[in-house]
């Protein structure tokens, strides 16, 4: 009979490496429950203001539970992941951190802020913008082969630093086994967060979730994959959305340029600071790819769901 077990959050690790011990071993189709930290192990708590990140121990960021060894996980296996229940742990922060995110050079200088998630499914950016909790672990993954201390970020084809917001509740992920009993770690959680993350923080917080284990003997993938309920965002389909695009031969500045336009949007229309309108954009805006077969110019659009302004 498939077995719960839980998963202590007093052992963590902060590197991908075939030589950590695992904290549990389970079998195909058991469910573990897990409580994991904030991506920056208790260092920001509900009471910290923008000087803590100055201090920050690097070593210390994204702290993941586990591993979870899967009994008879081989090479050439997938591991199935159900997201059963997932949920916020009463606060979290999203930031902007010198030197990283889309916008690194627009926005130099540290920012924090500190939000309280005890407002029921929402969260308040302000009295007036009001966008929805949509948790999820921004980093899952199985340990990738020969790792020894990888880094957490970035993500590979094991999975990893995915920050795939479409991985809520009711979702399932599916992982290449790259190491014997699979080796699977998880942390980094969100509760909100737009496609990109632009800012390099969604809305981080410690999390408790409840996830089922499937061995899938001899199913080879190349890279994760993973199936989501729908609609895809049942939350702000009420209202409009507002696009802005960047269009040019690099995927990368077109997206930056959607950006600049959508934070000067923001700022414009609803008297938001830049710095607040960037870190909205990191926990409610989506960045798609509209259109990349045309002669070398692509389009990436910015879609801001209206639907979180109250007023």
């Amino acid at each position: 009979m498939p077995k719960t077990h839980h998963l202590p959050d007093e052992r963590v690790h902060f590197a991908w490496d075939v030589g950590h011990e695992p904290v549990l071993a389970i079998d195909s189709g058991d469910t573990v429950v897990v409580w994991t930290r904030d991506v920056s192990d208790n260092q920001i708590g509900p009471d910290s203001d923008t000087s803590v990140i100055a201090n920050l121990d690097w070593d210390r960021v994204y702290p993941l539970a586990g591993p979870i060894a899967v009994n008879g996980a081989e090479p050439g296996d997938t591991l199935a992941v159900e997201i059963l229940d997932i949920h916020t742990q009463g606060w979290g922060w999203s930031a902007i951190l010198p030197g990283l995110g889309l916008l690194a050079d627009d926005f130099p200088d540290a920012y924090l802020r500190i939000f309280d998630l005890s407002h029921g499914d929402v969260v308040y950016m302000r009295e007036d913008i009001a966008i929805p909790l949509t948790p999820f672990f921004g980093t899952m993954g199985v340990c990738p082969a020969a790792a020894s201390a990888v880094p957490v970020m970035p993500p590979g084809t094991f999975g990893g630093n995915i920050d795939t917001r479409q991985l809520v509740e009711g979702s399932t992920l599916f992982l290449p086994v790259q190491v014997e009993n699979a080796l699977f770690s998880v942390g980094d959680a969100h509760g909100c967060q737009g496609d990109g993350e632009v800012c390099v923080t969604g809305l981080e917080s410690p999390m408790f979730a409840s996830l089922r284990f499937t061995l899938e003997k001899g199913r080879s993938l190349p890279s994760p994959q993973y199936r989501t309920p729908a609609p895809l965002t049942p939350r702000v389909d009420t209202a409009p959305f507002y696009g802005t695009t960047g269009v040019g031969p690099d995927l990368f500045v077109c997206a930056q340029d959607s950006i600049r336009a959508m934070v000067d949007h923001i700022s414009t229309t609803y008297g938001l600071s830049p710095k607040d309108a960037y870190v909205l954009c990191s926990l409610c805006v989506d960045l798609k790819i509209s259109e990349i077969v045309d002669a070398g110019q692509y389009i990436v659009s910015a879609l801001l769901p209206e639907a979180v302004f109250l007023s």
